[in-house]
């Protein structure tokens, strides 16, 4: 669950420290009083878009932090993202998320205290957080959703993946085969034309990485600089070995005068003598080395062209096919590659028709297991929501899930997936989209909602308004749903309600004030009296009576009994 939520100047929220309990939480509030803001700090920590102007005005930045507390299932979904981001795990089941603002544009998020990406954020949100808004309601007309919806019931993950990677070894081979054909254009005529020509004029070049790269340019600059190096290389030679007074000479004076002194018993003279018969053979070696070398430079104006049009060649194929000799290299190589293929594509056409069959075979054996998933599953799904269906007021109406063949297969299967409703007993089901109307898409979403939550393993579920177009006795039922709901997860709901937030298990009041020509959200934890009076505000407006208030605590007082009969009801639907 989101034990803690702090937000810092969101909005109208200036300052907010919620802690959250466990089960069914509701949120209420006047309409315009900031609601939307708590379910925006949250889709803020589960990777939703952040814009600078959610700012709230004054502010350098907006602040948003949660603590998490998971289950073993959630902890163990979201460890490989943290490992693959190089986040620390979480501790004690705990997993810290916090996401900033700027009022200048941009922001920050960090997970366990370390730098995170958005997009780390929003595959861990995917998994720890479920949002349902009132215009989600229409996502259920769907057919993508739908097919999403009997998927996730069905828990058919390895056959959809299985799927997905014949559908994705079918497309590369069909690119590949679409490449190599020719059209009427002659196109592929073309492109061996290019090609040839591509790889005889790197070819000729014979680049080689060891000497074409930094080593050519350090030549160049050498032989463009040549007599500046041949005067101090001769100085150099001259002042080791060949003028008067050189290196050499006057070293072995002191070799001479060293081995004297040795001789003669001096103290140190051995160890002096055999130091400097070390540098005076280095210096020897270093001299004819020099020598040698320098003899061997060629710095001719002749020499310098050559360099300088090689530099040439080198740098207008770089400019041609790669930023280095070794990218120019790779490109050769993959050019080779096409050009056999093209030049050879009647041989590589029939090999890859041949690879076709094969994938095409693997994706009919992929998809007609997925299928087979799918139609098992859809019985099933369509009993599981019918039950919920009667009781949230709508006994005997119909709803089933059709899985059908499509046209052709797609990404997604070889099925259409479309779910049938029948609002009144005796009616055929027909399409969802085209006969419900807004209070049953309603009662159909929380319905499928309340089914799938036992399936997806989601901790958290966000409703906002999911209550929206029913009142009375299915407003009541609407709420002992979102309660049982929550004796397996955290529910948070935002309704405007009392039958729904009196089922609740915590309930918090958004309410706006103003002060000194601001206008201040604040979010508090209501209990006794202040609960009392907030749900008869919702029975009968701001005018607080006895009467609202007497309904206010009956609501109260009936929840604990109607949750029990409601729990017992939904443990014995399930044996059946």
């Amino acid at each position: 669950m989101i034990e803690e939520l702090h937000v810092r100047d969101l909005a109208v929220v200036e300052k907010a420290d919620i802690r959250f309990g466990p089960g069914l939480v509701a949120v209420t509030g006047e309409t315009g009083a900031g609601k939307s803001v708590l379910l925006g700090a949250i889709g803020l920590l589960a990777g939703a878009r952040g814009d600078r102007e959610a700012v709230r005005a004054g502010a350098s930045q907006a602040d948003v932090r949660a603590r998490f507390i998971l289950p073993p299932p959630a902890l163990k979904a979201i460890a490989p993202i943290l490992d693959e981001a190089g986040l620390d795990p979480c501790e004690d089941g705990a997993l810290l998320v916090r996401r900033t603002l700027l009022a200048s544009g941009g922001g920050r998020c960090w997970i366990n205290g370390g730098p995170a990406s958005v997009q780390v954020a929003r595959r861990i949100g995917e998994r720890l957080v479920d949002f349902h808004g009132p215009h989600d309601n229409q996502s259920l007309l769907s057919p993508s959703f739908q097919l999403e919806a009997l998927d996730s019931f069905a828990g058919n993950a390895a056959q959809r993946s299985a799927y997905a990677a014949a559908w994705e070894a079918l497309r590369a081979l069909e690119e590949k085969r679409d490449a190599l054909q020719e059209g009427s254009d002659g196109s592929v005529a073309r492109e061996i034309d290019l090609l040839r020509y591509q790889t005889d004029e790197i070819e000729a070049a014979q680049l080689d990485p060891a000497t074409d790269g930094d080593a050519l340019r350090a030549a160049f600059a050498a032989a463009e600089n040549g007599a500046r190096i041949l005067e101090l290389g001769s100085a150099a030679c001259a002042a080791l070995s060949d003028g008067d007074g050189n290196a050499v000479d006057t070293t072995g004076e002191a070799v001479r005068a060293l081995g004297e002194m040795k001789r003669l018993g001096a103290p140190g003279a051995a160890d002096w003598l055999e130091r400097l018969e070390g540098i005076s053979s280095s210096l020897s070696d270093l001299s004819r080395d020099m020598s040698s070398a320098l003899s061997d430079m060629d710095f001719s104006p002749e020499r310098l062209a050559e360099l300088e049009k090689r530099i040439d060649v080198v740098e207008t194929l770089k400019h041609k096919y790669g930023r280095t000799v070794e990218d120019v290299l790779a490109f050769l190589d993959k050019s080779r590659e096409r050009l056999s293929a093209l030049e050879n594509r009647g041989e590589t056409l029939a090999a890859l028709e041949r690879e076709l069959a094969e994938a095409e075979k693997r994706l009919r054996t992929a998809g007609a297991a997925l299928s087979q998933t799918r139609a098992k599953a859809a019985g099933a799904l369509g009993g599981a929501v019918v039950r919920e269906l009667a009781d949230l007021g709508l006994a005997g109406a119909g709803f089933s899930v059709a899985v059908e063949s499509a046209a052709k297969p797609s990404a997604s299967g070889i099925d259409d997936v479309d779910f049938r409703f029948a609002p009144n007993p005796g009616e055929p089901p027909r399409p969802l989209r085209a006969i419900a109307s807004s209070g049953e898409i309603s009662r159909v979403m929380l319905a499928l909602k309340t089914v799938l939550a036992a399936h997806d393993g989601i901790p958290v579920l966000v409703f906002d308004e999911i209550d929206a177009n029913v009142g009375g006795e299915i407003a009541r039922v609407v709420g002992l749903k979102l309660a049982a709901l929550g004796a397996s997860r955290q529910v948070l709901c935002i309704t405007h309600l009392p039958q729904v937030a009196s089922c609740a298990d915590s309930h918090f009041l958004v309410h706006k004030q103003t002060s000194n020509g601001r206008t201040f959200t604040s979010i508090d934890a209501l209990d006794g009296d202040a609960r009392v009076d907030e749900i008869s505000r919702m029975l009968g407006g701001e005018r607080l009576t006895s009467v609202t208030r007497t309904h206010a605590m009956e609501l109260l007082k009936r929840r604990g009994r109607a949750l029990r009969t409601a729990q017992d009801n939904h443990d014995s639907k399930n044996q059946r």
